[in-house]
C-alpha cells in the first residue's frame, strides 16, 4: 500500500539548521518519552541512511514542512525547495515564515510561490513575536491563500508556544470559520486537546488533522482512530514527524491500528494527494 508520510524533514542542508538536528539531545529525549529509540539516520544526519529506512518502511514520498522559527531553528524555504528538487520522486516541498507583521507576512509568501511552492507552514507561537493562528496580523495572509487556494499547515499541537494556550482549538476554529475556503492542517492534531479538534473537525469541513507523533503511546489516540472510521476518513493525515518518530518502527506500529481498510487507504495517501494535487504537486 502507497504511503506518503506528511511530515518529514531529511537530514539534508538547511533542515540541518533546526533544532530537531542541533539537539539531539533534546528531540531524543522526546522520541523516548514516546517510547522510541531514535532513528540512526537522525542520529548520523545520513539521507541516504534515512531513505534506506523509508524503504524498509513503505513510505514512498514525504512531505518536507520547512521551518522558520526563532525558537526552533529555521530552514531556508530556497532549501527545502533546493531538496525537493533534488529528489522530485521523494518530497514535496512546504515553505515556511516568520513573520511581526502582514508586510512581512505577504512579501514571504511571495518569495514562497517564487520558488515554485504553493503550501505553506506556519508556526507561529514559535516566532520572535509569539502569535496565536488567530492574530490578526495573519489574516491578509490567510485570505491570500484562501483566494489562490493555498492550502496552509499550522503547528497548532504538542510544544506550539510559550504556553498551552497556543494548542488551545479556539484560535484555529475562529480561523476556520472566518475563513470557510481556506485549506488548513492541523500539524500534531491540536494535542492534547484531542475531543475539542475533533469537534472542531465536525463543524469545520475546511480542517485536516495531522496527530503524527502525538498519535503515538498517548492520551486521545483512541479518539482520533474513532474519528478516523467516522467523518474523518477523509481528513486525516499520515505523519510520522521524522526525525522525532523512526520511520519504520512508527509505521509498522500504525497499520496495526483497528481503521477500517478504506479509511486507511485514505489516511495513508489518498487525502494527501488530494491535498498534494491542490498545491499543483
Amino acid at each position: 500500500m502507497k504511503i506518503i508520510d506528511f511530515r518529514l524533514r531529511p537530514p539534508a542542508m538547511g533542515f540541518l539548521n533546526a533544532r530537531i538536528y542541533t539537539r539531539p539531545d533534546i528531540r531524543n529525549r522526546f522520541t523516548r518519552q514516546l517510547g522510541f529509540e531514535p532513528a540512526p539516520s537522525a542520529e548520523e544526519k545520513s539521507l541516504e541512511l534515512m531513505f534506506e529506512e523509508m524503504a524498509a518502511a513503505g513510505i514512498e514520498q514525504g512531505v518536507c514542512v520547512g521551518r522558520n522559527s526563532s525558537v526552533l531553528g529555521s530552514v531556508s524555504n530556497a532549501d527545502v525547495a533546493a531538496v525537493a528538487k533534488a529528489y522530485p520522486d521523494k518530497f514535496h516541498p512546504v515553505g515556511s515564515i516568520e513573520a511581526a507583521t502582514r508586510k512581512e507576512a505577504m512579501a514571504q509568501m511571495q518569495e514562497i510561490l517564487d520558488l515554485g511552492i504553493r503550501i505553506v507552514n506556519l508556526e507561529p507561537g514559535v516566532w520572535a513575536t509569539p502569535m496565536h493562528v488567530d492574530d490578526r496580523r495573519l489574516y491578509p495572509l490567510y485570505a491570500f491563500c484562501e483566494d489562490n487556494g493555498i492550502p496552509v499547515i499550522m503547528m497548532t499541537g504538542g510544544n506550539a508556544g510559550p504556553d498551552i494556550t497556543y494548542t488551545n482549538p479556539e484560535h484555529i476554529d475562529r480561523v476556520l470559520g472566518d475563513f470557510p475556503d481556506l485549506t488548513v492542517v492541523s500539524s500534531h492534531g491540536n494535542w492534547p486537546w484531542v475531543q475539542e479538534i475533533i469537534h472542531v473537525a465536525f463543524r469545520r469541513p475546511n480542517l485536516y488533522l495531522s496527530p503524527d507523533m502525538y498519535r503515538y503511546n498517548l492520551p486521545g489516540h483512541a479518539d482520533f482512530i474513532q474519528a478516523a472510521n467516522s467523518f474523518l476518513a477523509d481528513r486525516m493525515l499520515f505523519g510520522t514527524a521524522y526525525p522525532m518518530c523512526p520511520l519504520k518502527e512508527y509505521t509498522e506500529w500504525f497499520l496495526t491500528l483497528p481503521i477500517k481498510p478504506d479509511a486507511m487507504e485514505k489516511i495513508l495517501h489518498g487525502n494527501a494527494e488530494r491535498l498534494l494535487a491542490q498545491a499543483g504537486r
